[in-house]
């Protein structure tokens, strides 16, 4: 079996080194990145992401949309959230109704759609599924017991991805609410920067755990008013993913809001946004546009909006937490 994986930042590596596991199977990495073309031809490693992680040989990389797609008989596409569309586009011509599994986590910014949507528009194809929960890629890697929600817009495709990627280490739960699952991996994101901010204002861990129980309700409300299914949120791609998300500095997420609670300072704050791909940052926007959009009032996400991109004081966070009714 033949798995092209777009993209090779860390997520793309774990999964990568999860279905290396089977030596039946053989994994096309594709990157555009050439010094990680070149690493991981010469050495099988990606050392900026992984310093001392070594990849098996049955994963190869290319930089061809063309040898990435031919014969291949699953497409997982991890790209940041904001490139997928891109991706969808140039892997178009090569194209032959292989399943797809997106495990990105966002909100198309030039649609308002999920990316689930943005990529069955541009393939014109059902064979779509969405991953989303609470697991980092280097818990992947070492073969931590982790689990995942699937969603699908076809069983067929669904149960083929799950028995594919579900192995000793990883379970797959499946979900009915593509959408609900994917705007659970999206706002979990934006909740981390907040639980970040938080973290570097000096709060204690107290005071984040409201944050979170705050949120799921919020959450809940925002799954429902954009097409999702309320109880979508206690699945792993919600709170699962909401409690690892919130509470690790191994979140980019987390970390950013940590960078704007600790310093205040917007050059510290445009150098870890350069440095680093937040997609709770790209995401805010997103949903904070699709809510107004459908006029839905969630008074936590414009706060995180106006303290994250109109720079009000982050500690307005915790006044407002204790205010809300």
């Amino acid at each position: 079996m033949k798995i092209t994986i777009m993209g090779t930042g860390a997520y793309s590596l774990g999964i990568a080194k999860l279905l290396s596991k089977d030596e039946n199977k053989e994994i096309m990495l594709w990157t555009e990145n050439e010094e990680n073309l070149k690493e991981f031809r010469e050495t099988h490693q990606v050392k900026r992401i992984f310093e001392d992680v070594v990849f098996d040989d049955n994963i190869k990389i290319t930089d061809s949309f063309k040898e990435a797609m031919e014969s291949t008989d699953l497409i997982f596409m991890i790209p940041a959230a904001k490139y997928i569309k891109a991706t969808a586009e140039n892997i178009k011509p090569y194209y032959h109704n292989a399943p797809i599994c997106i495990a990105s986590k966002g909100i198309d910014e030039a649609t308002l759609s999920p990316l689930s949507v943005l990529v069955k528009n541009i393939l014109h194809t059902n064979n779509i599924c969405v991953i989303s929960g609470p697991t980092f890629a280097i818990d992947l890697i070492h073969g931590e017991p982790a689990a995942l929600a699937i969603a699908g817009y076809n069983k067929k495709c669904t149960n083929f991805i799950k028995s594919t990627l579900e192995n000793d280490t990883l379970k797959l739960r499946v979900s009915s609410d593509i959408i609900g699952i994917q705007l659970c991996g999206s706002i979990k994101n934006i909740i981390a920067i907040a639980a970040g901010i938080l973290k570097g204002l000096g709060y204690s861990e107290s005071t984040q755990a409201f944050l979170i129980n705050e949120s799921l309700h919020d959450m809940k409300n925002i799954i429902y008013a954009l097409g999702g299914k309320k109880k979508t949120i206690l699945s792993f791609a919600g709170i699962g993913d909401l409690l690892l998300t919130c509470s690790s500095p191994k979140s980019r997420n987390y970390s950013f809001g940590y960078v704007i609670g600790s310093t205040k300072d917007k050059k510290e704050i445009d150098k870890y946004l350069k440095e680093n791909t937040v997609e709770g940052y790209y995401t805010l926007n997103s949903i904070y546009l699709m809510l107004n959009k459908k006029g839905v009032s969630i008074p936590l996400i414009t706060l995180i909006y106006n303290i994250v991109c109109e720079g009000m004081d982050p500690s307005m966070l915790a006044s407002f937490l204790i205010s809300k009714k």
